[in-house]
Formats: C-alpha cells, sequence, structure tokens
C-alpha cells in the first residue's frame, strides 16, 4: 500500500518519501493472456512465415471487422503509416483541417506528403473539433477534414459530414483513442470514408506495435492493401506506388491474443473510472471529462482539467505528482501548432485557437489500468486535494 497523504507537509516535493516506490505510468500496456499469445508465436516459428500477410495477420482483420462491424480491416505496421496510407488513397492535397489538440503524428501524416495541416479550434467542452472553427478554415485549396476521436469520445460526426458535403471534401478519422467505443450506438470505425487506428502499446487495444486503416469502402479498401506493399498485385507485378506498411505475424499474435481480453480490459478501466469519479468529484476547482454511459467506452483515458479556482498552477500539481512517482502527463501539451515546423512556419496560429490554448494549458491525464491497484488512487487524489 502507499503512505497516506494528509497535509502539505506528507507531499515528496516537500522532502517525505515518494507515494510509490517505484512509477505509476499513463498508458501503461492491456496485455492478455501470455499462454495464449505463447501457443500463436510457436506455431508461427513452425510455419517460418513471419510477415508479408500472413495467417495470423488475415486472421486478425478478420477479427477486427467483425469486431467493429465493418467491411475491411487493412493492418498496418503502425497507426502513422496507416494515417500516412489513408491520406494517400484519398488523394488528399493542397490543405487539410485537423484539429491541433492532437498527437502531433496525426499533423505529421499530412506535412510528410507536403499537405499544409490546418489548425482548426475545438469546443471546450469536448476537446474535438468546433465545426463552426472548421468552416472558417475552409479555403479554395482545402481538399479534406482529419477529425480525431479524443479521448474515445466521437468528434462531431454529423456536423463535420454535412461541411464535407457542402464543400465537397473528403472526410477521414484518427479514431487512436477510440477502439471499442460508439457514437449513437454504432461503432467507431464506420464514420467517414474511413478511419485509422494506433495499436501502439500504449493504446487501448494493441499488438505490440501496429495499427489499421477500417473502411465500408471495397475501392478504397484493395487500394490501401496495394499501397502497404509496395504496389504488389502479384509475386511479379507492380500496378500502383506504394510503401511497406505491413503488419508483422508475432504483432497480429498479439492482437489476436488481446481481443480475446478486451472486455476484462473494459471492466477494469471502468471499475477504476468510477473509483476516480468518488474520489476527485469532492475537489474544488477540478473537473473530470465523463464518458457517456449510454455509449460503448473503453475509459481508457482519466482526463482531469484545473479549472480556474484551483490554487496551484497545473505544471506545480505535475511535478507534485512526478515527485510522488506518479508520472502524470500533460496531454496534448502545447498543441501541434507550437510544435515544429508548425510554430516557425505559421507562429501566430494561437490567435484563432483559443480554446485549444486554453484547454491544453489545463489538462492532466493520470495512471489507470489494471496494473494499478484500486485502492492506489486515493493517494493520487489525496496528492490533488492538498493542491487544490
Amino acid at each position: 500500500m502507499p503512505k497516506s497523504i494528509e497535509s502539505p507537509s506528507d507531499l515528496a516535493i516537500n522532502g517525505a518519501p515518494p507515494l510509490f516506490a517505484e512509477p505509476v505510468h499513463v498508458g501503461r500496456p492491456n496485455i492478455g493472456d501470455r499462454q495464449t499469445f505463447d501457443r500463436m508465436v510457436d506455431a508461427m516459428f513452425e510455419r517460418a512465415w513471419l510477415s508479408n500477410d500472413g495467417p495470423l495477420v488475415r486472421q486478425l482483420e478478420e477479427a477486427l471487422a467483425a469486431h467493429l462491424n465493418v467491411a475491411h480491416c487493412v493492418a498496418m505496421c503502425n497507426g502513422t503509416i496507416a494515417l500516412e496510407i489513408a491520406i494517400r488513397a484519398l488523394d488528399l492535397d493542397g490543405e487539410v483541417i485537423v484539429p491541433s489538440y492532437t498527437f502531433v503524428a496525426t499533423a505529421h501524416a499530412l506535412q510528410w506528403q507536403e499537405i499544409t495541416p490546418i489548425f482548426a479550434d475545438i469546443n471546450p467542452d469536448t476537446h474535438t473539433l468546433d465545426p463552426d472553427a472548421v468552416r472558417r478554415m475552409i479555403t479554395p485549396r482545402t481538399s479534406g477534414i482529419l477529425g480525431v476521436h479524443l479521448w474515445g469520445r466521437a468528434a462531431d460526426v454529423e456536423a463535420l459530414h454535412a461541411i464535407a458535403r457542402e464543400h465537397n471534401l473528403r472526410i477521414m478519422y484518427d479514431a487512436s483513442h477510440a477502439f471499442g467505443c460508439t457514437h449513437d450506438g454504432v461503432s467507431i470505425g464506420n464514420f467517414g470514408e474511413c478511419e485509422v487506428f494506433s495499436f501502439h502499446a500504449t493504446k487501448f487495444f494493441n499488438t505490440f506495435e501496429g495499427g489499421a486503416v477500417v473502411t465500408n469502402s471495397d475501392s478504397l479498401a484493395a487500394k490501401m492493401r496495394l499501397m502497404r506493399n509496395f504496389g504488389f498485385a502479384g509475386y511479379d507485378r507492380v500496378i500502383y506506388p506504394g510503401t511497406n506498411g505491413k503488419m508483422t505475424e508475432i504483432s497480429a499474435a498479439m492482437g489476436l491474443t488481446n481481443l480475446r481480453d478486451v472486455g476484462a480490459f473494459v471492466v477494469a478501466n471502468k471499475h477504476r473510472y468510477a473509483r476516480y469519479q468518488e474520489l476527485l468529484e469532492p475537489i474544488p476547482g477540478l473537473k473530470m471529462l465523463r464518458y457517456d454511459e449510454d455509449e460503448s467506452n473503453n475509459y481508457q483515458y482519466i482526463v482531469v482539467e484545473l479549472l480556474p479556482g484551483f490554487r496551484t498552477t497545473r505544471d506545480e500539481v505535475v511535478k507534485a505528482l512526478h515527485a510522488e512517482n506518479v508520472l502524470a502527463r500533460k496531454y496534448f501539451w502545447p498543441g501541434c501548432h507550437r510544435m515544429e515546423p508548425y510554430g516557425s512556419l505559421y507562429p501566430h496560429t494561437w490567435l484563432v485557437l483559443p480554446s485549444t490554448e486554453l484547454v491544453a494549458a489545463r489538462v492532466i491525464v493520470l495512471p489507470t489500468g489494471s496494473s494499478l491497484a484500486t485502492d492506489d488512487l486515493a493517494g493520487i487524489a489525496a496528492v490533488l486535494r492538498q493542491l487544490a
């Protein structure tokens, strides 16, 4: 059990021992049954088929398509390559509207292909793209919208789709946070022309490292399958410019293992989410992000905002938590628009992103997951309570 914190003098920043002997992290991997994984790996070695569209990758694609209720799942080596291939498959060019309040890979996947990411502001309540801000950013060079389902909560898909139809724009989503989540009862993965998932180790569902694009378009799926394998259509026939985006068999084995246990991961996350709610609700000046209980959620992120009434600055709170070996994160600080190359290319973008600036300056993401005992959450809450 971690130590108790009853007064500010008990905090490690004041010389007391840290709350946890070992660091507790945001994004500790969810890991399924080891014996199941080992059996798949043994069979993989017996086949001596390690990559190149192997049977485990095909099995994972079928299982994921069924789980997400989509027509096609195209597995990739990682989420960033999946984004890049989806962007290219949609023939995006010129400018694409994207939130700045997201992981920088969302913007980099555009910039890497000489497409200009145009940062639009977010709704401060949902942390996802504000449709009115999107409208303001449309120019004759705009070819598409790349929305993000942040924290597992869907973007305003209805409004964004209406804008895309009105202006004849392509639309896709970065769904890296939203595996197993729904919007109006529909599985995320079914919105836009395609949706991209990351299966990195820190995500709710992981394949060690990996990703996928899911779509209900037969032609788009076929195009992306060519693109992820250098454009090969047969042993010696290349019919399209492509790259190497293939998922390995061992990553697929991890995915198939974890897919069997996603229900248990949800239960563990939801239990800790509910406990955090109980502990954090009474703390003044602190607002915890809520999930819609009418939807399916993965509860992977415990997101809190420090409101103006909180007496300690966000950076001081993070410093105090880190001193206690609670490695909370300042997601997504400071926003893509202040990172490079965007900060130098567009130094005044912050002027049109007031909500992005506000949210990025006050969000903290706290550790959760099955590796963190429920009883330990009281200690984390006590630190925040002493700083409030």
